[in-house]
């Protein structure tokens, strides 16, 4: 599967899973907070999947996973569950796109 496909794939199940862990969690506007939180995860298995830096594609992950994530935790100042999400979901895109990705 192309790298980019499986990096869409994964930033899908990525904010599904985000948007899960947020469900019971109250918010001013939760339909707003839940859009961004799935837009941000998104992004990271977008990213992963298009980048191609000659760093191990576990890094490639955590860093993209971390640089998506630190402005959505300065904005709200939650910043150990969204950086922490952040690290840990694309450091695990990062191994699967760059085992399975061609």
């Amino acid at each position: 599967m192309s790298r980019i496909l499986l990096g869409v794939i994964c930033g899908l199940a990525f904010g599904v899973i985000d948007v899960g862990i947020m469900m019971p969690m109250s918010f001013p506007d939760k339909r707003a907070a839940i859009t961004a939180a799935f837009i941000a995860r998104f992004g990271i298995g977008f990213a992963i999947g298009a980048a191609r830096l000659p760093w191990p594609n576990w890094a490639v992950g955590l860093v993209f996973g971390l640089l998506l994530s630190i402005p959505d935790a300065i904005i709200t100042k939650a910043y150990a569950p969204i950086i922490g999400m952040g690290a840990l979901g694309g450091t695990a895109i990062g191994i699967v796109v760059g085992r399975f990705g061609l």
